[in-house]
């Protein structure tokens, strides 16, 4: 039987990679485009993911000191205006509201009650929060604040793509107040660590951590770092990113404070976010042609047990026996915690229901059947394996070894990844060569090509735009720890401070 008439995802990643991640989507009944253009609706399997991430980083976020709060989802046009670079760099993607109510004319409803002053639906918080903590700033002693709020945005996105790029979505962003500047860089430093850790440990997503390129800053930030992850396509996504924003903020809002000496100086500010983009990164960095695959620690369920009843008469003695089983599986503990264990007992056929589990991506199913209750055994299948490979164990050793198992998919997820990003980060030592890598010739799919570039690039903002013209390529970031630190930049000819990350990117 073909993969097609088994429900697996087609297009394949080789035959249409686009249209490939829209059906693992589709097919894990992760999220649906809304009627709302460029916005989506995640369905409760996506939804659990995303919870599942927000409950990691909040901990994570706690453990550094930080706690949660929550701000106005409007921000007075007139605070947008007092940042200059800031509002620039978002106008164009601004929802604007002007007007607090409607009525009914002519038998339609219409705009009414002008606003006085127009209210922006949040881009990112960074004017509405500053002002807030002009407020709560007097001293010294009122330093560092250390803050994170748990929110939805909206960026007027034109081409969307779900997960990646929508026009409202979900993040948290991190905003924090120092009293000097060595404080605010340590924090910037610190927060993309956590990100690197979680994109790491939990996602099992190896990232290439570094530093923006003047021309790919957050709007008014002096320093921006990232995460840059390589996913399937060989292309770049922008998993996470932290900026040091200097004093730009804290002049435009206002933050000032009593120093230690009695002067009256500015804030050093800080800011921070991930957002459900993870979850498109996770989906192109695993999912393969059966559908999404996700790593253990993250997934919203560890294993799902499926009662297989063909006969009605041996039903009830099956559904039981996987209940017993589950809340076994239950009471044990892997990485501290207890397993989350699914059972589906739909009556609807075993290979259906095991189908939607592969194309859920739920790491272990757990098949039980009449002929397993006489043999005291259950068969395993894990998710990172060919969906026709099983594994008979008896009840006890599985329930023993499950949490090894989990520990196996996690680290071969990683591993796994590591090395399609490796294989496809390439040293580039002409100008030449470099176009070459970029350029598809023959392909049978011109999306497919290419990977990291690791070239050396003088920093010369007008060679960054050619090539952004010519390739579509852009500067992902200048890494901590890849390449070389000085030689020659291969487009100019001129001194280069250090090899930088080329790549097409989402």
């Amino acid at each position: 039987m073909s993969k097609q008439t088994q429900n697996a995802i087609s297009p394949s990643r080789e035959e249409d990679f686009p249209e490939w991640y829209q059906q693992v989507i589709r097919a894990a009944d992760l999220a649906e485009n809304s009627e709302v253009r460029g916005c989506m609706v995640i369905k409760p399997w996506g939804y659990s993911l995303w919870e599942r991430m927000q409950a990691v980083l909040d901990g994570m976020f706690k453990r550094t000191g930080h706690r949660n709060a929550y701000f106005p989802l409007f921000i007075p046009l007139s605070h947008l205006q007092k940042e200059a670079d800031h509002v620039e760099g978002f106008a164009k993607e601004c929802a604007v509201v002007t007007h607090h109510r409607l009525e009914l004319q002519d038998g339609k409803l219409v705009p009414a009650g002008e606003l006085n002053e127009p209210l922006v639906v949040r881009p990112t918080s960074e004017t509405i929060i500053g002002a807030t903590y002009a407020r709560w700033v007097n001293s010294y002693r009122d330093l560092p604040i250390l803050i994170n709020q748990w929110a939805n945005v909206v960026r007027w996105e034109m081409r969307p793509r779900l997960f990646l790029r929508t026009a409202e979505f979900l993040w948290q962003e991190g905003h924090t107040a120092h009293e000097t500047k060595e404080e605010a860089l340590e924090e910037t430093r610190k927060m993309l660590d956590v990100y690197e850790e979680f994109a790491r440990d939990f996602l099992a997503i190896p990232v290439v951590v570094g530093e923006k390129s003047e021309s790919e800053r957050f709007p008014g930030a002096e320093q921006t770092l990232c995460i840059e992850a390589m996913v399937q396509d060989r292309k770049a996504i922008q998993a996470g990113t932290s900026h040091f924003l200097g004093q730009n903020f804290a002049k435009a809002s206002g933050i000032q404070f009593q120093s230690r000496e009695g002067k009256l100086e500015h804030a050093w500010t800080t800011s921070w976010g991930v957002s459900t983009r993870l979850i498109g990164t996770l989906i192109m960095t695993h999912a393969d042609d059966d559908g999404l695959v996700l790593p253990p620690r993250i997934a919203p369920s560890h294993a799902v047990v499926i009662p297989v009843t063909p006969k009605e008469e041996t039903r009830a003695q099956v559904l039981e026996a996987a209940g017993v089983l589950a809340e076994r599986l239950r009471a044990t503990k892997w990485g501290g915690l207890p397993l989350e264990v699914e059972v589906d007992t739909r009556d609807i056929g075993g290979g259906v229901k095991n189908w939607e589990w592969i194309k859920k991506g739920i790491p272990i199913r757990i098949e039980i059947g009449p002929r397993d209750l006489e043999n005291g055994s259950a068969a395993v299948s894990r998710r990172d394996r060919p969906h026709k490979e099983k594994q008979f164990l008896p009840l006890d050793q599985l329930v023993g070894e499950l949490p090894s198992m989990l520990e196996s998919i996690q680290a071969g997820l990683l591993e796994r990844a590591t090395a399609f990003r490796d294989r496809n980060l390439k040293v580039i030592s002409s100008r030449e060569e470099f176009y070459e890598f970029f350029t598809p010739k023959n392909a049978a799919n011109p999306e497919i090509h290419g990977g990291f570039a690791l070239a050396h690039w003088s920093g010369c903002p007008k060679v960054e735009e050619q090539i952004k013209a010519d390739l579509k390529v852009t500067v992902r970031c200048i890494p901590f720890h890849l390449g070389e630190k000085e030689g020659v930049c291969i487009f100019s000819g001129q001194p280069s401070q250090g090899q930088v990350v080329w790549a097409k990117s989402y």
